[in-house]
Order: C-alpha cells, then sequence, then structure tokens
C-alpha cells in the first residue's frame, strides 16, 4: 500500500536536521542532472546547506549528540534480546564518526565560505532572476563547460559537508527507528495528545494511505502536539476536514 509520511520535530536540532537532510536530497537528486539546469539546481542546494552553517556551530551540537546517542546504547551491548548484529555497527558509526568530525580543523565548509565564486553567486541569488547571464558571466561561462568538469567541481564542493551528511543521516534514522505506534482516528480532523515531559521525544510521524485528498498540519512542543486534517478548497484555502481520518501515528523519542 502507498503511503505519505508527514513529519514535525519537536526541538530546533530535529528541525535543523530535517533542513539539511532535505537539502543534501536535493542536491544529490539534481546532480543526476547533467544539464545546466541541473547543475543550477544543485548549486542553489549547495547554497542553502551553506547558509544553514553559516548561521549556526551545528559541528559542535552534532558531535554532543553523536556522543549522546553512543552513551544511551552502549550499555545494550550486553543485554540479551538485543540484536548485536545491528547494534554493533551503529555504535561503530556513531563513534567513527564523532572522532571524524573532531579531526576536522575548524567549521565545516569553512573553505566555501570565501570562495569568490559561489560568493558571487550567493549574493545574486537574492535578487529574482539575479543569476541570468548578463549578470554573472562567470557563472554562464561555467555552466558551458563539460558535464565531467562541473560534476568534478561540484562534487568537490559538496565533500566538505560529506562527515556532516553522514552523521544527521544516522541520527535521524535513529530518531525515526525509536517510534513507538499507534492507529489513531481524528475525531472531525482533529487530534490533540499530551507528551510527558520526562521523555525525549524527538520527532513525531503521521502517516497516511495514498490515494487521500487531505493532507496533516502538525503543530507541537515539549508538553503536547496538535494534528489537524486539511482540504484545500478551489481557491487553495486550506480548511479542516469535518471527516473521521484514521492515521498511523509514530512518537519518536531516543
Amino acid at each position: 500500500m502507498s503511503v505519505i509520511i508527514y513529519e514535525q520535530p519537536l526541538n530546533e536540532r530535529v528541525r535543523t536536521l530535517l533542513r539539511l537532510d532535505f537539502l543534501f536530497k536535493q542536491a544529490s537528486h539534481s546532480l543526476e542532472d547533467h544539464s545546466a539546469w541541473g547543475s543550477r539546481a544543485t548549486i542553489n542546494a549547495l547554497l542553502d546547506i551553506l547558509n544553514v552553517f553559516v548561521r549556526s556551530d551545528l559541528k559542535t551540537e552534532l558531535i554532543k549528540e553523536l556522543e549522546r546517542l553512543a552513551t544511551l546504547l552502549s550499555p545494550l551491548e550486553h543485554r540479551p534480546g538485543v540484536d548485536q548484529q545491528a547494534l554493533g555497527p551503529i555504535l561503530r558509526n556513531l563513534e567513527r564518526l564523532s572522532d571524524l568530525m573532531q579531526s576536522q580543523q575548524g567549521q565545516i565548509g569553512n573553505g566555501l565560505k570565501d570562495h569568490e565564486f559561489l560568493n558571487a553567486i550567493r549574493q545574486r541569488s537574492a535578487i529574482p532572476g539575479g543569476t541570468c547571464q548578463f549578470d554573472l558571466p562567470a557563472y554562464h561561462h561555467w555552466l558551458s563547460q563539460s558535464v565531467e568538469q562541473r560534476t568534478r567541481d561540484l562534487e568537490s564542493w559538496l565533500a566538505s559537508f560529506a562527515p556532516l551528511k553522514d552523521a544527521s543521516a544516522l541520527i535521524l534514522h535513529l530518531i525515526r527507528e525509536s517510534a513507538s505506534s499507534s492507529e489513531e482516528t481524528a475525531e472531525q480532523g482533529f487530534f490533540q495528545q499530551p507528551l510527558d515531559t520526562q521523555v525525549p521525544y524527538q520527532l513525531i510521524r503521521v502517516i497516511l494511505p495514498q490515494p487521500t485528498d487531505c493532507f496533516a498540519e502538525i503543530s507541537g512542543g515539549k508538553h503536547r502536539f496538535t494534528i489537524r486534517f486539511m482540504r484545500l478548497d478551489a481557491n487553495g484555502h486550506p480548511t479542516q476536514t469535518d471527516e473521521n481520518i484514521g492515521f498511523k501515528l509514530l512518537r519518536c523519542a531516543i
């Protein structure tokens, strides 16, 4: 059965990780498009990733989170009933990525912050249509280079973020896999539930079967979360459905 998944982060760290996950997937997808437009899309994703780093010390935050998860999961190595074949590689990955990120000097992506070519594109991107050929002839020239040359450059720039990409992917995987699930019904499209503040909830996930003509709008914080199932009218205005909607709820805590 085909499904669609909606996610709502419950803290700022997970919010940032989800955004980075989206941008890395966008960059990976557009990198496979060898046209000039594909290269433009990859550059846009790369610059968005760089902008996320400019605003926060993600390296330190991720190292702390990797260490926290390793400390949390390590005692399970000697617990009966735990799948050691699955746990072992996870613990080794947590340690490897933590060591790798700590061994890197300065902030991840620092070398790209002063990259003149990328900075010129970044500055002009704030203007609608600001990266067209007459605004940035150097960019126009680069886009006319061979697929092999553009791909080498893009892969080299994205490689600066490889440790963070791997670390964020592993953390999100562990968060998603920590879920407790239940089948729920939203009465007249509305569902609300309190959260135990003693449990480290990270993420709420809502799974709906496809096709469906409604979507989940989730809001949440430390104490509770709310889900509203909405439909778009002919003018694109979202309104809450008055039908009872069955869905699968996952509360992720680790």
